[in-house]
């Protein structure tokens, strides 16, 4: 999947390749990340920036038009079928944590750095649980910065590792 994502963007600058990268649901930045200090040799620092930048592009509209367009989609019975899927999912997968520790659960969540804990399952997340956008779009930036640290950290040392052989 990664090959496909950046052959897709092999034309574009790779600052801008970082960005896109990090802002699709799939990839997210612990996909951008390891592109780009790996494959485009962008310095680290930059790469976190911009793939923390590229990764809360969609946050602020998904938060606003979640609701909107779910009850928009909802209107055709397989959407109304795959929205209460994920909602009953996410809500009976985390429920017990967020009642344990509120919006603090959402930044963890967020900040883990494995498949669908990132930024666009914190605001599916935000959204059935009914958290605040003010109090949501903190905590999902503070787990994007701390899982961005978190996976410069591993490629970095993944990096080291490779450049012994």
């Amino acid at each position: 999947m990664l090959d496909f994502i950046v052959e897709l963007f092999k034309s574009v600058p790779h600052s801008v390749a970082t960005v896109l990268i990090a802002a699709m649901p799939i990839a997210e930045l612990r996909g951008a990340i390891p592109v780009a200090i790996g494959l485009y040799g962008m310095d680290p620092l930059t790469a976190y920036l911009l793939a923390v930048i590229g990764n809360m592009l969609p946050v602020v509209p998904l938060l606003l038009f979640l609701e909107s367009v779910s009850d928009y989609m909802r209107r055709w019975v397989f959407w109304d079928v795959f929205f209460n899927w994920l909602f009953r999912r996410t809500y009976h997968r985390h429920n017990a944590m967020y009642e344990r520790y509120g919006t603090i659960a959402l930044a963890l969540f967020v900040a883990i750095p494995l498949p669908v804990t990132g930024a666009w399952t914190g605001c599916a997340a935000a959204f059935v649980f009914g958290i605040q956008f003010r109090h949501a779009l903190l905590a999902i930036l503070a787990g994007v910065l701390i899982a961005g640290i978190i996976v410069t950290t591993i490629t970095l040392g993944g990096v080291g590792v490779l450049s012994l052989f």
